[in-house]
């Protein structure tokens, strides 16, 4: 009878949410309404025959989370404490990998290792499929929860297991926890007049700490610029749009927001007390390059500002707002969609370059033939073009010279 009352008091306040919403248009509110009788059905069939007794709030839970879970992937649903979690300042008590991760695929899946953290140091790359943490499978498992699992107190450990394309099989990842500070902003000069600027992730101190860089590489004479944004899995919005400012007129459209309720239909200009409008730049993207680096390589493509070089970026371009509920429970729900200037929605596509330009794979029995052929031979071209080996004691003690050690390219990793 209980049973019986909770799920008729359900149906009712579902059905007065409906009546009670904006509807947008279109919405059959009846054809609602039936699908909700059905789902109530379910809900007490499961509860009075199940072979366990589940506690109704933890069915409707579980339920929320698999409505939004159908959604998409950035969707989901937060229990009390996790949204909690999320209110809460956590920069003291936790630490972190330094990654950034989304679903692709219902498959939990890494955008992009920030340069210089746990992650990046343990050798994760982008596109990695992550398949455990610490054992559990994440099949099934939210977004919000994968973050939690993987954060905790710094010098903790955490096993995450990897799937990457062209390996027979997972490799498990064994992680040291870290207080994740990132220097944003990392500059050199490569001469000529040519800077180069590489922006880590969109930070609140980004936009301040490129203007400073900026305003010395041009007081030591810079001609031209190379904005290397590779491997940058994004950050804030208003960061993003402040370092767009620096090389595009005052008053120009940066990015542009459409969703389906008004207020989520939002326009960003460029407001530049000071900018290099003028300067050339080319612009460094990959698959790591999400979020706001597409907002960034987008509106510098479109206003011609910039030749955008690489790969494909990643197809990150959707806004989240987060929603209270009246139990202390929320929503993440995708609300709206990021636009470049021109129109072209970021959001499962990504940026194609201008010049398309990638780094070249070895195949893959190559590679093997490769690895295996150094772990016989340690050897180091002779003036003569010959191959002296040595055995592998002494080869630790003898140093490596440029000719036996190429450097690899730019932003490339040799593992």
């Amino acid at each position: 009878m209980k049973r019986a009352f909770v799920i008729g008091a359900l149906l009712v306040v579902l059905t007065l949410s409906l009546g009670g919403s904006v509807a947008s248009k279109g919405t059959d509110n009846g054809a609602t309404y039936e699908q909700l009788r059905l789902f109530t059905e379910v809900l007490s069939i499961v509860q009075n025959q199940y072979v366990d007794e589940v506690p109704p709030k933890e069915l409707i839970y579980s339920a929320i989370k698999g409505t939004l879970r159908g959604l998409d992937p950035h969707s989901s649903f937060l229990d009390p404490e996790n949204y909690r979690e999320m209110q809460v300042e956590t920069s003291g008590s936790f630490g972190g990998l330094g990654i950034e991760i989304t679903l692709k695929d219902d498959v939990l899946t890494v955008v992009s290792p920030i340069e210089g953290t746990p992650a990046h140091r343990a050798g994760l790359q982008t596109g990695d499929r992550i398949i455990k943490i610490d054992g559990l499978s994440t099949k099934d498992m939210q977004l919000s929860d994968a973050v939690k699992r993987m954060r905790g107190k710094p010098g903790t450990k955490v096993t995450i297991t990897v799937v990457r394309e062209g390996w027979a099989e997972a490799k498990d990842f064994d992680i040291t926890r870290e207080q994740i500070r990132v220097q944003s902003v990392r500059s050199h000069d490569l001469g000529g007049g040519i800077a180069y600027v590489k922006l880590r992730q969109f930070q609140e101190q980004t936009p301040g700490d490129l203007s400073g860089t900026l305003e010395k590489a041009a007081k030591n004479g810079m001609k031209a610029l190379l904005l290397d944004l590779r491997n940058n899995p994004g950050g804030l919005l208003t960061a993003a749009v402040e370092v767009t400012e620096e090389f595009i007129d005052d008053g120009k459209l940066v990015v542009y927001t459409e969703g389906r309720v008004r207020n989520q239909n939002m326009r960003f200009t460029a407001h530049a007390k000071k900018s290099y409008p003028t300067l050339p730049m080319v612009v460094l993207v990959n698959q790591g390059s999400a979020s706001a680096s597409e907002i960034v390589a987008g509106a510098l493509q479109d206003w011609k500002r910039a030749i955008v070089l690489g790969t494909q970026t990643f197809g990150k371009g959707s806004v989240q707002t987060i929603i209270p509920l009246s139990d202390g429970s929320g929503l993440r729900l995708t609300t709206a969609k990021y636009f470049t200037p021109n129109g072209r929605s970021i959001h499962g596509k990504g940026i194609t370059p201008d010049i398309v330009v990638e780094l070249p794979k070895e195949p893959k029995e190559a590679a093997a033939r490769h690895r295996a052929t150094r772990r016989r031979l340690r050897c180091s071209p002779t003036a003569a073009g010959s191959c002296r080996t040595w055995s592998p004691r002494r080869t630790r003690s003898t140093p490596r010279t440029a000719a036996s050690s190429p450097s690899a390219p730019r932003g490339a990793t040799s593992r």
